[in-house]
């Protein structure tokens, strides 16, 4: 898939179907947009193209109030690849774009930009400055420009509820990472660097990985989850080693920090050095809430439990506490 940041970047001559829209998460109500997009493409033998938004529009018009985002611009073009897209614009959410009217945003990235033969969006879709354009008000311009326009239904819950970006944010900072699954359609993940942290974990035979990131990403509420931690591996290009994990979020109420961190200890293995290397953690279930207890010895008994109930829901062997001096990070 072509990503291109910039409407000159695009090839002279394009012809596209083009979906629009923030795909924040790209949740299965995002798929079946994008998948439409793209089986339309096909049937009409032109390129299927997303444009999407960067920086998010809550960003900018609600500063100090915007939501975190479920996926970066790197995850959210990632998966966006996996579609079957043909090309991306990432376009520049500034004073520029959201300053045009629905027919100037029309003519400017539809029509001259990507030279749109079909659109299609989903059932809320809002355009131009002040979102004043609206699904009819596209279908209006296309009639006028040359393309049609298809609208995809939302997808609703077994309650009658939409799923929806929105919606996953509020599971997440709720802990409820299995239900966020289910509309997202796969694990919640947060990429970031492994970086060097206070290494208490190490000294109690619980040795983590501790994610530099996800900042500016939306992290789990508080809490000790089973999940996975994801890397790269070194022998096969593109392949993935999936490593069953304890994760933690939050601060350490045991140790009264103030940061908030993530932080993944994976099961049974002393041997990992993974620092500056970029890696995923995807969140399973959560387990319990973050807590202080009476002594470090009932941490590091409840840390057990943990790691037996972790590799339960996972289907993983059962571990224990590594030999803190086995460990070889850092050395």
């Amino acid at each position: 898939m072509k990503v291109w940041e910039e409407l000159d970047e695009v090839p002279a001559g394009t012809r596209s179907v083009v979906t629009i829209g923030n795909f924040d998460g790209m949740h299965k109500g995002h798929r079946r947009v994008v998948n439409a997009c793209v089986d339309r493409a096909k049937k009409r033998d032109a390129d299927a193209v997303a444009i999407t938004f960067d920086p998010h529009p809550s960003a900018v018009h609600k500063p100090g109030e915007e939501s975190l985002l479920i996926t970066s611009v790197p995850t959210r073009l990632e998966m966006l690849a996996t579609t079957g897209l043909d090309a991306t614009l990432v376009a520049p959410y500034n004073s520029d774009l959201y300053n045009l009217s629905p027919e100037e945003f029309v003519t400017k990235y539809l029509v001259q930009g990507l030279g749109a033969v079909e659109v299609i969006v989903g059932e809320d879709f809002r355009f131009g400055k002040d979102n004043a354009g609206s699904i009819a008000t596209l279908q209006e311009l296309g009639a006028k420009h040359g393309f049609s326009v298809a609208m995809v239904t939302d997808i609703l819950s077994p309650t009658g509820r939409r799923w929806s970006s929105s919606w996953v944010r509020e599971l997440l900072q709720q802990g409820r990472v299995d239900e966020a699954a289910d509309i997202l359609g796969h694990p919640y993940r947060v990429v970031g660097t492994v970086e060097h942290g206070a290494k208490r974990g190490r000294e109690l035979g619980f040795p983590t990985a501790n994610l530099s990131g996800g900042r500016g990403v939306l992290a789990p509420a508080d809490g000790v989850y089973a999940g996975w931690l994801v890397r790269e591996t070194k022998n096969q290009d593109g392949a993935q080693e999936f490593l069953p994990a304890a994760i933690s979020v939050g601060k350490n109420p045991q140790f009264e920090s103030e940061d908030r961190t993530i932080e993944a200890h994976v099961l049974g293995r002393s041997d990992l050095d993974l620092y500056g290397e970029e890696v995923s953690v995807l969140f399973t279930k959560r387990l319990r809430a973050m807590g202080k207890f009476e002594s470090v010895e009932a941490l590091k008994g409840q840390m057990d439990e943990d790691l037996r109930q972790v590799a339960a829901t996972l289907g993983a062997r059962v571990t224990g506490r590594v030999d803190p001096s086995a460990v070889t990070a850092g050395l």
